[in-house]
């Protein structure tokens, strides 16, 4: 398995942490879905450095040079990540949990405790 990291530092662009929630949640996350290979892709921030990323874990066979979708992050951040790396998995181990992902996220969590 492969792992890649993207991560950007926010102080040079007009988009905050809540400005990507708001894209992750209308339109960020769903062309993510159905892409070949990709195991689990999950959004990330730090509001005390202003810094936000992604990490996505693919499986060994994922062809990581077919198309995917536009990197709307960087568009709309208005460059390429800070910080892009890939990396090997050495091991993956999962939790006790609940079996289900409930909990999707801040970016979802607003329309969750209004639902």
């Amino acid at each position: 398995m492969k792992a890649t990291i993207s991560w950007w530092d926010l102080s040079g662009s007009d988009q905050t942490i809540d400005s990507l929630r708001v894209y992750l949640r209308d339109e960020g996350v769903g062309p993510w879905e159905e892409i070949h290979g990709l195991r689990l892709k999950f959004w990330i921030s730090d509001p005390a450095t202003d810094r936000w990323g992604a990490v996505m874990l693919w499986d060994s066979a994922a062809d990581l040079t077919a198309p995917m979708p536009p990197n709307r992050a960087a568009e709309l951040i208005g460059y390429p990540p800070t910080v892009r790396m890939m990396t090997d998995v050495e091991a993956i181990v999962e939790g006790a949990h609940s079996g289900e992902l409930v909990d999707r996220g801040l970016a979802f969590a607003r329309m969750e405790k209004s639902s």
